[in-house]
């Protein structure tokens, strides 16, 4: 990584139904994530699905769709309360794509730079490894 993670960054660690939400704990260049919170999909179970659904669309697929869009709900939300100023978004090449697509403009101006791969299913000593 050729520039470090900001101190106090939020790291959204996603997948198409769950994500870790991790912190940068580490000063002055150094990195080191905390976990803060894990989300579900059961997490966002009230909120109804992505929007209209295709016909060729699967149950599963819906499900992510809604998963990545209340996401980027609860990153706007977060955003808006002064709970991050840099954020990086991890996710597998689909979900990043809806996370990119659902996002608030004030949200994407503060994204530190993404990452396309899976480390849902990674400790955090990996998913440390894998940003340094």
């Amino acid at each position: 990584m050729s520039e470090p993670i900001p101190e106090d960054a939020l790291i959204v660690v996603a997948d198409g139904g769950k994500a870790m939400l991790l912190r940068n704990a580490g000063v002055r260049g150094k990195l080191v994530l905390t976990e803060e919170r894990r989300l579900t999909l059961k997490d966002f179970v009230d909120d109804g699905p992505s929007g209209a659904g295709l016909e060729e669309q699967s149950p599963h697929e819906t499900g992510e769709a809604t998963f990545a869009k209340q996401l980027a709900k609860t990153l706007d939300k977060m955003f808006d309360q002064n709970l991050f100023r840099a954020v990086v978004l991890i996710a597998d090449p689909q979900t990043l794509g809806q996370l990119r697509d659902a996002i608030h403009k004030n949200v994407e101006k503060a994204v530190a730079f993404t990452l396309a791969k899976d480390y849902t299913n990674h400790s955090l000593k990996e998913i440390t490894e894998a940003l340094a």
